[in-house]
């Protein structure tokens, strides 16, 4: 009788775990305790693998020999408790793929920033024409990508969720971009055991393993000074007098990695404000160990083309420009969005507040922002804070509204920047979507205003 595995969850990862599975002889249960999306459903239909949704049958699953549970379910679930208490291994499906795949691994992890710096060490290497994929937190599953065929390269995006359900995970390169305050109702309130995680990335790695990491991050400074450290490390820093070996001097990304030196500067790539710095410096720096020449990479970085609601500059209408940073959720990531301009701004923020502490930003706020508008269901935090910081300050919960109002008080010259700071499930599905509505919203108005003026 073939082992028997169990799947929790039925989204991409489960999916993608279940067609690997199957594809390895094992006999597959997928259990969803809420509804499984067609398209999933197809496929496991597709691939005569048994399935359940609504509920999670204990019998169907503690007779596994092996559990894959979907990142999003927490340790906390019954479910996962009962099968802890059966003695049976819960693995992630990253882990479980890892154990099939013959190529080398780029993985890269952090709290901000991990999507840009994946798609950019992407391009770069598939710019350069190498064998090499894209997987984990952004596109497909890894296990679908071992699934359907080898590869000499994996470039992974990889959450602390994720990290936290691996064991043997080893990436030949690691990127470990920042780690702030996020998700820690997963981990207890406790930021050590958050960080704990997000360290899981170097666990397993050797002596012949690279390591790249932004070390003004205080609190990614202080854990390698206090951990055992055993792949090779390449400190980036946005720190002019700094020693790294990858920096930025003030006015270029300065790289002296192995016997060669070179620098870059950021109007020669298409990324925009400080953040990006270090994300380019990042991912420039794996695909520079993994192979990829210099001239090839500054070819790749004129040609990239970054995730939607990502600093996306949106339109020009009557010389204003109008950014979705829709995915900004969080206080570090309006700080990147609100750093890559100089101002005026007009400022969109608001939603499902997350506990910010929005006196992180005020000097910033008070310096380049000139109207804000607060876009959500209860504004009153955000109002309270900035109230006598920004001017003028109005509120809407319309995103056509929206649009019209930031053009009605902009002047030309200025930039209508959507960065919330906040959760979008008040009035939106998920952030792309806030994102999407807001495209649109702009189109509209900008076809509107020039049908006007014709």
């Amino acid at each position: 009788m073939n082992e028997r595995i169990a799947i929790l969850g039925a989204g991409e990862s489960g999916t993608g775990a279940a067609i690997l599975a199957k594809a390895k002889g094992y006999d597959v249960f997928v259990s969803d305790q809420s509804s499984i999306k067609d398209k999933y459903k197809a496929e496991l239909i597709s691939q005569d693998i048994p399935y359940e949704e609504g509920k999670h049958s204990e019998e169907k699953i503690l007779n596994a020999s092996l559990v894959i549970k979907s990142p999003g379910i927490p340790d906390k679930a019954e479910i996962i408790k009962k099968v802890r208490a059966k003695n049976i291994p819960v693995i992630d499906e990253i882990e479980f793929a890892f154990r099939f795949l013959n190529g080398k691994i780029i993985a890269i992890t952090g709290t901000n920033g991990k999507t840009t710096t994946t798609l950019l060490t992407y391009h770069l290497m598939k710019s350069a024409g190498f064998s090499v994929t894209l997987a984990g937190n952004v596109g497909e599953s890894l296990a679908r990508k071992v699934a359907n065929g080898n590869h000499d390269w994996y470039v992974i995006e990889i959450s602390s969720f994720q990290l936290d359900g691996t064991n043997t995970f080893r990436p030949n390169v690691g990127v470990l971009l920042n780690i702030t305050p996020d998700h820690l109702d997963r981990y207890d309130y406790q930021m050590q055991n958050y960080i704990n995680s997000k360290f899981r990335l170097i666990h397993n790695m050797k002596s012949n393993n690279d390591l790249i990491c932004f070390v003004d991050d205080t609190i990614i400074a202080e854990e390698l000074k206090k951990k055992v450290i055993a792949p090779r490390v390449f400190q980036v820093s946005l720190n002019s007098n700094s020693t790294a070996p990858v920096h930025f001097t003030g006015k270029a990304m300065s790289f002296s990695l192995g016997t060669e030196s070179f620098e870059i500067t950021q109007s020669d790539t298409t990324l925009k404000g400080p953040h990006n710095i270090i994300n380019t410096m990042s991912a420039v720096s794996a695909v520079y160990i993994a192979g990829v020449s210099v001239a090839t990479i500054r070819e790749g970085l004129k040609t990239f083309k970054n995730a939607p609601h990502r600093l996306e500059s949106v339109a020009m209408i009557n010389a204003v420009e109008f950014v979705n940073d829709s995915k900004a959720t969080n206080i570090d990531s309006v700080v990147y969005g609100l750093g890559s301009y100089s101002g005026p701004l007009i400022w969109i923020a608001g939603g499902v507040d997350k506990g910010n502490d929005y006196t992180l930003i005020e000097a910033q706020v008070r310096e380049k922002v000139r109207v804000l508008i607060c876009l959500g269901k209860d504004n009153e935090k955000l109002r309270n804070a900035f109230r006598g910081v920004v001017p003028e300050i109005y509120e809407t919960q319309s995103i056509t509204e929206l649009a019209q109002l930031a053009l009605k008080v902009s002047k030309s010259g200025d930039v209508v920047l959507l960065s919330p700071a906040c959760a979008s499930f008040d009035l939106f599905k998920n952030y792309e979507d806030r994102g999407d509505q807001f495209r649109e919203a702009v189109l509209e108005l900008k076809r509107e205003t020039e049908k006007a003026t014709r």
